[in-house]
């Protein structure tokens, strides 16, 4: 124990003083070397203060296009009521004098940099370790609150340099090249439907979409049978995330509309032979489908993409529904929460390279308008207008009967419209926006295609 004790004693933060001078004297020296490193490093990198009161006066030097030396930059710090604690221009101008060579401006960016992410993390264990040691919160909460700080850590912002678009170019012509000689898209996913695939030019990778309607529309529906046309049809893994329905109550669906055995006949157990024959063959079909259910009544974007992390094969995973999901952070704002959630899922999507199917409910505002106004736009999204903006797609569900029902009407036109659907592509940053006809069969839970003249 007392060797442990003096282990722990002689331990020293990581920082790289050193670096942090030569990063510091480069720029004084050579101010251009900015150029290089600008959004490698903030003044929150630097470990010593007066670094950081240094930094932030080049950077806001920098960003005014003042021009930088030593005696330009005390009377920045003075300005700033910094000078003093910096050691005044003798500092300065040590610094300058001392750097060993501007040339490697971008390596002492990269090891304050290394130095600070450590730095993060040590704090972050500290964190961590104390919540487990007061055990004051749910053991659940804790463990989400360590995978958000780590995460954290693990998803800051960086840069890019710059890329020539002859080099872009390239790139964009031999995946064209492959498009041309496969006849097609390879890398995306299909939905299974005709008109939607045509429309989409399938699910792109790092595709966010989000499905929205009004409760009772069929969104639940629509996101099992596109889940199950994926694993079905790519021999890829599905993941579904159901934070309101269990993952019994899932399958039931998935069975109804798969073996097209009315769902009431399912939950009284009431079935005819041929109902059995076919739930017995679409059982051992699925049965040979990666699909994963989990049906955890609270969850975060942290702990779903540690459960995807350990998923081979991943082909697509929806999340049913947006409104359900926990926020990790404290805001008080549902908003701000949901603003949150959906800039983690468009992160999730990009960084797990894969298609992320959310849904989402919708304002009461499209109840009281009129029936030709009925359909959703962008703006009946609930809570908050970053899904719209993270999102890649937003799709809206929309049927006619759904409020002939409500309205208790049993006319010709309704009788008409029972078993249409339309869904709505109201956003489509990959293309074009329009309204597909689609057929829906309300005993079954399933959408189906109606034009087929579209798409293969």
């Amino acid at each position: 124990m007392a060797k442990e004790q003096n282990v722990s004693a002689i331990r020293q933060v990581p920082a790289a003083i050193e670096a942090e001078q030569a990063l510091l004297g480069a720029i004084i020296r050579k101010p251009d070397c900015f150029d290089l490193i600008g959004g490698m490093v903030t003044a929150e990198d630097f470990y010593l203060a007066e670094h950081q009161h240094i930094f932030a006066a080049i950077d806001g030097m920098y960003t005014k296009s003042k021009q930088i030396d030593p005696i330009t930059l005390a009377n920045a710090l003075l300005e700033y009521g910094d000078r003093d604690e910096v050691g005044g221009l003798q500092y300065i101008a040590t610094l300058a004098e001392n750097v060993p060579t501007t040339a490697n401006v971008k390596d002492y960016a990269a090891i304050v940099k290394d130095k600070s992410t450590l730095r993060h993390l040590i704090d972050a264990c500290d964190e961590i370790n104390k919540d487990a040691y007061e055990e004051s919160d749910p053991v659940r909460t804790i463990v989400d609150a360590a995978e958000q700080r780590i995460f954290n850590i693990t998803h800051e912002v960086g840069t890019k340099d710059l890329r020539h678009v002859r080099d872009v170019l390239q790139v964009v012509y031999k995946n064209l090249e492959v498009l041309s000689e496969n006849h097609g898209p390879t890398a995306g996913v299909k939905t299974g439907f005709s008109g939607l695939d045509h429309l989409l030019v399938e699910m792109g990778k790092a595709d966010l979409i989000i499905v929205g309607a009004r409760p009772g529309m069929g969104k639940t529906s629509f996101a099992l049978n596109v889940a199950t046309n994926v694993a079905k049809a790519s021999k890829k893994a599905v993941a579904i995330f159901s934070l309101e329905m269990s993952a019994e109550q899932l399958v039931t669906r998935v069975l109804s509309s798969e073996a097209m055995v009315d769902s009431n006949h399912l939950r009284t157990g009431i079935l005819t032979p041929e109902e059995w024959d076919n739930i017995a063959m679409v059982t051992e079909e699925l049965s040979g489908c990666d699909i994963y259910i989990d049906d955890t009544t609270e969850i975060g974007t942290t702990e779903i993409k540690s459960k995807l992390r350990r998923i081979q094969n991943l082909g697509l995973v929806v999340i049913d529904y947006l409104g359900l999901m926990k926020v990790n952070t404290k805001i008080d704002s549902r908003a701000q929460q949901v603003g949150e959630l959906s800039r983690n899922l468009k992160i999730m999507a990009k960084d797990l390279g894969i298609p992320i199917l959310c849904c989402a409910q919708l304002n009461r505002g499209t109840e009281g308008r009129g029936n030709e106004s009925k359909r959703p736009t962008l703006s009946d999204l609930r809570d908050s207008g970053s899904i719209e903006q993270d999102a890649d797609v937003v799709l809206f569900l929309y049927r006619d009967s759904y409020y002939s029902d409500i309205a208790g009407k049993d006319d010709e036109e309704s009788a008409k419209n029972a078993n249409i659907a339309e869904i709505i592509v109201a956003k489509n940053r990959h293309g074009a926006v329009d309204n597909i006809k689609m057929g829906w069969v309300s005993q079954f839970s399933k959408f189906r295609t109606l034009d087929t003249t579209q798409g293969p």
